[in-house]
Order: C-alpha cells, then structure tokens, then sequence
C-alpha cells in the first residue's frame, strides 16, 4: 500500500481550504449580527434577538451537524484500508439519516419557539424579534445539516477544496443580501430589518445546499441514490453520532447558560456577549482548518494502522495551530476596538464587550491544543470518549466555575472565565488521553 503524504505541503492543501470552509456557518450569523447591531433603530434589541437565536440554532446545527465528522471518520477510515468500494451505498444513507433527524427536530421546535426563547431570559421587544427572525431562518436547518454531510463525504475523501468554494459563495451572498435586505434601496426594497438579515441567512443557505449537490454528484464518485438493505457501517455511523450528539449537547449546555445569564443582568450584557461569542467562534474555525487536516489524514493514517506516522502528524497540526493562535491573538489585539465597533454602534454595548475581550483573546493557545485533538479524535472514531470529556468539562468545569462568578457578581467576566476553565478541562483531558493511547502505539511500532 502507498505510504499516505503528510508533508508540510499536503497539509496545507486540506488545512487553507477548511479555514475558508469552516467559517461559513459563523459568518451567517456574524454578519446578521453585524448589520442588525448597526442599524439606527432597536440596534441593541436587535442584536440581542440575532445573539439569543443564533446560540440556539448553532446549538441544533452542531448536535445534529455532528453526522459530518462520523461520516468522514468512516469514510477516510475505509479509504485509508483500501475498503471504499465497500461503503458505496453508505453517503446515501447517511444524508437520508440526517435530513429525517433534522424535521424531527424542526417540527420539534417550530411551535414552541417563545416559550424556549422565553426560557433564556428574552422577553418585551426582544422575545417579539427573536421569534420572528427564528421563524425565518429555522427553515434554513435542514439546507444546513445536508451540506454538512455533503462536507463530510468531501472531508473524508481528503478534498475540502470544493466545500472552499461552496462556503466562499455562501459567505459573499449572505453579506449582500444582508445589507440590501435588513437597510433596504430607497425606492427599491423597503427596510426589512431583522426579517431582512433571516432571509438573507436562509437564501444563502438554499444556495449552498444546491451547490453542494451539484458538486457531488459532478466531482466525485458517490452515489446519493437511497438503496437498501441497510449497510453495516450505518450502525457504527448512528454510534459515533449518538456520542456526538451528548457531546454537542453538553457544548450547547455551555452556550445556552452563558447567553441565559446574560441576558438576565440586561439587553447591553447579552449584546457584548453575543459580539464577543461570534468572535471567539469565528477564531475557532481558524483553527479548526488544521483541525480538519488532522480529522482527515489520521482516520486515514487509523485504516492503515501507521500510528508512528498518526504522531507525526498530531504534533505537525498541534505546531501549526500554535502558529494560528499567536496570529490570531496579535490579530484582535491589534484591531481591539475596530472590531467592537464593527458589530455595534452603542456605546454601553462595547464598553461592556472592551471589558471582557481580553478573555477571548487569551483563551486562543488552549483553544489550539483543544480543537486541534478534537478534531484529529473524530478522525479516529473516538466519539466515546469526546462525549466524556464534554460531559465532565460542561458539569464539573463550566457551571460550577459560571455560578461561582454569578454569586460573586462578576457580570460578563464570570461567563467567560468559565469559558476559559471549560476550555482549559478540555485540552487537558485530550491530551491525556492520546498519551496514554496513541503515542503508546506509535513508540511500541516505531
């Protein structure tokens, strides 16, 4: 068997395309955000209303969106052992698996929509906004979770370039149609305001969603036609999905307690939160780039069973991330206040967010070593212990650490430090765990 490249050279190939790739989803919301934070009316209330829906959505897309890295595990495995013919009936499946899941969940949610925003704290003019720019851009879910899997059948086959290129379009439109959809064109298009900037999320998620099909129906070799009987990978596929979704469910905990705390000290709170969020989350899908490298090449590295090489590999994406990360901390610092006043033009706003800004920008290291053994973990199939650690990191690390901070009345400080303890739990317990497992291997085969 051919030995399987991870120079320096290939690793950029499937690392500079996923850095473009993976930042399509936040730069949906962050432009709404963006634009509705802007405007010269309820800019505040608006901002809080895209900042309560778009933590609850992002909550959605990531447990059901977790079907991606399970079908690429499985896919990169196979092509690693030289099995892909086998599975040739699987990427099909898996899709139908991942559409049903999310109308379940839409239908699921769709009627209770106030009662569940309700129960974050949103309330008054908020509540109104935050149902009514849910109500629009809930229909984009499903467009979402199939081009996630589309991306996971590309992930697998160690081509992230056309999902580059579908996230690139998606990300253009949605900024256009943000500015002319929620500001309008005197005599043209009428000011839609919030609804403005749900359609604009919702269009450029239908656009995505076909290309997607499109190219893989023209660019690789899989087959989207639903054949039955089941295949016996499907089971494995439900497994790791399963423990992805208490996982991502567990993230989500994380995330919908911290908006829920913000908006109960106040409107100004939840809107520098959510400003400070779509930032952290867009630093986060800088580095997941490499991640992504590392999830494909190491299922491939696991189906070969070269674990010297899989080493190899960890601390080559682990050491570029570092990179990221110090690029990414003199990044904000250099634009500290230029990208508060990018989201908002109330000055209560950004002297809250100026005031914990700081926290995301020293979180970036341990975000690096955290997603960077995140990502090359689902690469390896090990879901289980993923779930675990979100778990114990969720429940021993951020809540306690966020009720601590409430008690002491530390306002927006105290949610973020216990983003940085959740953070800090995480990297901790996945480095552990690949000492004990993988690195074992690869010494004992070297």
């Amino acid at each position: 068997m051919a030995s399987i490249d991870i120079s320096f050279k290939r690793i950029q190939q499937l690392a500079i395309p996923a850095i473009i790739a993976g930042i399509a989803e936040p730069i949906l919301s962050s432009t709404d955000a963006a634009v509705v934070g802007n405007m010269p009316s309820l800019s505040t209330e608006s901002l809080a209303a895209v900042g309560i829906v778009g933590s609850f959505l992002s909550m959605l897309i990531w447990i059901l969106g977790q079907t991606r890295s399970a079908i690429s595990a499985i896919v990169s495995q196979n092509l690693g052992a030289g099995r892909l013919k086998e599975i040739s009936v699987l990427p099909a499946q898996a899709i139908f698996f991942n559409i049903l899941l999310s109308i379940l969940i839409l239908g699921g949610t769709y009627f209770f929509v106030e009662g569940i925003f309700t129960a974050m704290n949103a309330k008054g003019i908020v509540l109104d906004l935050s149902v009514e720019y849910y109500n629009i851009r809930v229909w984009g879910f499903p467009l979402t979770l199939f081009t996630f899997a589309i991306f996971g059948i590309f992930r697998g086959l160690q081509n992230t370039f056309w999902p580059m290129v579908v996230a690139i379009i998606g990300a253009a439109l949605n900024i256009g149609l943000d500015i002319v959809l929620v500001y309008g064109i005197e005599g043209y298009i009428a000011p839609m305001a919030v609804k403005g900037a749900a359609w604009a999320s919702l269009i450029a998620q239908m656009v995505m969603a076909i290309l997607a099909l499109i190219l893989v129906l023209t660019k690789t070799s899989v087959s989207l036609r639903l054949r039955f009987p089941l295949h016996p990978e499907i089971n494995r596929l439900v497994r790791m999905s399963a423990n992805l979704f208490v996982r991502s469910f567990a993230l989500n905990v994380a995330l919908i307690l911290a908006v829920r705390e913000a908006t109960a000290i106040g409107d100004a709170y939840v809107a520098a939160h959510t400003i400070a969020a779509n930032i952290w989350l867009f630093t986060a899908f800088f580095i997941d780039g490499y991640g992504a490298a590392g999830n494909s090449l190491s299922g491939r590295l696991l189906g070969a069973r070269d674990y010297p090489n899989l080493w190899k590999l960890t601390k080559k994406v682990v050491g570029y991330n570092g990179i990221v990360s110090v690029l990414l901390i003199i990044g904000c610092a250099a634009l500290y206040y230029p990208l508060g006043q990018l989201f908002s033009n109330e000055k209560e706003v950004l002297d809250i967010f100026y005031g914990v800004f700081f926290m995301v920008i020293i979180m970036q290291p341990v975000n690096a070593m955290a997603f960077t053994l995140d990502s090359i973990f689902k690469g390896l199939g090990e879901m289980g212990y993923l779930r675990n650690t979100l778990l114990l990191a969720t429940f021993i690390g951020f809540v306690p650490t966020l009720y601590i901070g409430r008690y002491l009345d530390l306002g927006l400080l105290g949610i973020w430090l216990a983003f940085l303890v959740w953070m800090l739990f995480r990297a901790g317990a996945l480095m552990l765990f690949y000492h004990k497992k993988y690195y074992k291997l690869a010494i004992g085969q070297d």
